[in-house]
């Protein structure tokens, strides 16, 4: 995997990961409608949530470069044998 496919693949994986991580320990603003807009988290955390997707996205990644690196998910592979079936 080169460079930019990684940086690609991290992305990818963060925002699936983001999108995980962003309803958890939220509880609601009790405070009404007066206050806040309905529904509205009382303490969102997002810093917190955030540091959570990189780490995670991380351990993620690297379980994924390993596959791609040892050959155990061979993409090149899985892209060939495809090619060669839409031509048979």
């Amino acid at each position: 995997m080169g460079w930019f496919s990684g940086i690609v693949v991290y992305v990818c994986i963060w925002w699936t990961v983001v999108f995980c991580v962003l309803p958890l320990w939220v509880k609601r603003d009790e405070g009404g409608p007066e206050t806040t807009a309905h529904g509205a988290p009382e303490d969102p955390k997002i810093k917190q949530k955030f540091i959570i997707t990189t780490i995670v996205s991380a351990i993620i990644w690297g379980v994924v470069y390993l596959l791609v690196t040892y050959q155990i998910i061979d993409f090149r592979g899985i892209a060939a044998n495809m090619s060669d079936q839409d031509y048979s």
